[in-house]
């Protein structure tokens, strides 16, 4: 199978795999992390079959709509691409993307990497910042029924990834608890420099809120 089916197919896969998603992880969500993984990619020597499917397939079944089982997504990836006749090498690569692309608290370390991996992740780590992260942020906040922002609640930054993962904190605490730490999480040098631009934009929505709050303007 040549590159662009394997492209081509899987962009067909993932639109009606996640047909219904929750509007912050739904093909739009893919779409945009793709676009931001091949822009990053013009900057790094990289197979950039592996960064488009991986960027692709990259939350092909997130484990928080799963019930935290977080084996889903790479199962459904590698039966998906087996399906396609896809080199194993390209398909193992790809799950291991996967299985590493998640921030899960911040606080653990990766058990594989690559140059494809960091691109996908920095990718996946942009859509979580700047205009689009904020409405991400609030649209799941909506979708669990959060509160918005209780001032009593602090933030927790030092949360274990089965914290993390259970955390039912207001949806203002998600910024100190992930949005706001990812500028210096970020791998590539493209990465860091979008990265900056979006935390300084959530940074000036953040100082808004709190005035606005407290009835300051």
């Amino acid at each position: 199978m040549n590159k662009t089916d394997i492209v081509g197919n899987t962009i067909a896969f993932v639109k009606d795999k996640l047909e219904n998603a929750e509007g912050g992880h739904d093909w739009f969500h893919i779409e945009r992390v793709y676009k931001n993984a091949m822009l990053i990619a013009q900057n790094e020597v990289c197979d950039v079959t592996v960064v488009k499917v991986g960027a692709l397939l990259h939350d092909i079944a997130d484990s928080k709509f799963n019930d935290g089982d977080e084996s889903v997504g790479p199962k459904v990836a590698r039966t998906f691409l087996e399906s396609e006749n896809v080199d194993v090498a390209i398909i193992d690569h790809v799950v291991k993307i996967i299985e590493n692309i998640s921030y899960k608290g911040g606080n653990f370390e990766k058990a594989f990497t690559s140059i494809e991996l960091n691109i996908v992740q920095d990718a996946d780590r942009l859509d979580a910042l700047g205009a689009i992260g904020i409405a991400r942020t609030f649209n799941y906040g909506g979708f669990k029924n959060r509160t918005l922002y209780d001032p009593k609640i602090a933030p927790n930054t030092k949360m274990t990834k089965e914290e993390y993962k259970n955390s039912e904190a207001p949806t203002l605490n998600h910024f100190y608890e992930k949005l706001l730490l990812l500028q210096d999480k970020m791998n590539t040098q493209s990465g860091k420099q979008i990265a900056k631009e979006r935390h300084r934009y959530m940074e000036g929505f953040l100082s808004q809120f709190y005035a606005e709050w407290e009835g300051e303007k």
